[in-house]
């Protein structure tokens, strides 16, 4: 993100999920807040994930989407095994860099993946 207000926010989010996981109180409401950013911001893929995710959350009060995968030597893809709280952050983390390129070709597969899930 951009705006030094919206990496304050995503810090405090971040901190929040490292402590009480994607139980954390007001959780949603702060990812809401920082989806404003994003529109201020004007990057929908950022403003996209951030609505799915909470809707995500809210829908299922856990965060085990599927959307990390590794290839073996073949090519084949396996999906990641991966806890709730390791995934919020890991998508959270995505988030701070989300101009670059390798991060945001992951944070697609994160929208991808909720948008199957959730639609």
């Amino acid at each position: 993100m951009k705006l030094a207000e919206a990496n304050k926010k995503l810090e405090s989010i971040i901190k929040k999920v490292e402590k009480d996981g994607v139980k954390a109180a007001k959780l949603v409401e702060d990812l809401k807040e920082l989806r404003e950013y994003a529109l201020k911001e004007q990057d929908p893929l950022v403003t996209k994930v951030l609505r799915l995710t909470y809707e995500y959350l809210l829908d299922n009060n856990s965060f085990d989407v599927q959307a990390q995968y590794e290839e073996d030597e073949e090519g084949n893809e396996f999906p990641i095994e991966i806890e709730d709280k390791e995934n919020l952050l890991y998508l959270l983390t995505l988030l701070e860099r989300s101009e670059h390129k390798i991060n945001r070709e992951e944070i697609k597969d994160y929208r991808t993946a909720l948008k199957l899930v959730l639609y």
